[in-house]
């Protein structure tokens, strides 16, 4: 998959004039992209379109419109990007009660590397998480985390071939996965891989 390029993207007042449609088509791919596990954990498959709304919203908030600033945002979002022979998710950790959310961000220290994918007779991928930065401490795991699927050949072409996909975590304070994983999404996610 290719990086998002500087040209590609809109200028702050074309993207204003447009921005109501563009929010309501990406926030409908989002949805389509996100999965649950269990009740508290959330995972947003990212592709070329969360992450060229992610830069431009960026670029809107801060009012970024010279190049120096603009080339940042995008060396900060491509590596999101998938390349083709990976997956990458932004994984969320949600508890509405602080006090809750505050001990089992404790409880949960490590939860990213144990969140996994797994293709149709073939071993668990766990995720390697948070290349971009450190987001635990020695008090709690952070509640955001950037999370990367390597895949193989062999999975993807099984993919490929209708194999089905299970997604899950396996950490010792939370468990919850979902076997298999709805075909949209599936589908989707198919479409991702080169």
């Amino acid at each position: 998959m290719p990086a998002i390029a500087k040209e590609s993207l809109l200028p702050l007042e074309a993207y204003a004039r447009q921005r109501g449609q563009i929010r309501a088509r990406a926030m409908e791919h989002k949805n389509l992209r996100t999965v649950r596990l269990g009740e508290h954990v959330a995972l947003q498959f990212e592709d070329e379109l969360t992450v060229r709304y992610q830069v431009q919203e960026m670029l809107r908030i801060e009012r970024i419109f010279e190049d120096d600033g603009i080339q940042h945002e995008l060396d900060t979002y491509n590596p999101l990007v998938p390349d083709g022979g990976n997956w990458k998710a932004t994984m969320m950790i949600e508890y509405p009660e602080i006090e809750e959310r505050r001990r089992m961000l404790g409880q949960l220290k490590g939860v990213e590397a144990r969140t996994w994918v797994q293709v149709e007779g073939r071993e668990r991928v766990y995720a390697i998480a948070d290349e971009d930065l450190e987001r635990e401490n020695a008090e709690k795991t952070s509640s955001v985390h950037f999370l990367r699927f390597e895949l193989g050949q062999e999975m993807r072409s099984a993919l490929k071939r209708g194999a089905s996909l299970a997604i899950g975590v396996d950490h010792p304070e939370y468990r919850a996965s979902l076997d298999p994983v709805p075909a949209a999404l599936r589908e989707l996610l198919v479409e991702d891989l080169a």
